[in-house]
């Protein structure tokens, strides 16, 4: 009686968002690349954090390289969705190659 559910994952132009505290994972680690954002610093906006600084970084997914080997692009925004749109770009890109 009780049917198998698929769990729903958030999603931004069709790509899923992973989010564990403070690092926004977006895209599918099956893909050669994913990107990494990491919120560095909030300021609060009534009673929500907002971020302020957020780290972005195109990585490739394999697991053989060193951690500091995969980072292929990285950048500093001020926000949130400015880091995401360069993201999104970086990502379309380096998985169309």
């Amino acid at each position: 009686m009780a049917a198998s559910k698929k769990a729903e994952y958030l999603e931004y132009k069709g790509r899923p968002l992973r989010r564990k505290d403070n690092l926004i994972y977006y895209g599918s680690m099956a893909d050669k690349y994913i990107i990494m954002l990491q919120v560095t610093d909030t300021k609060k906006v009534g009673d929500l954090d907002v971020a302020t600084r957020v780290v972005a970084q195109l990585q490739l997914t394999d697991p053989d390289i060193k951690s500091r080997d995969r980072v292929v692009k990285k950048t500093e925004k001020e926000s949130l969705y400015d880091a995401l749109d360069v993201a999104t770009v970086w990502l379309e890109r380096a998985l169309a190659k």
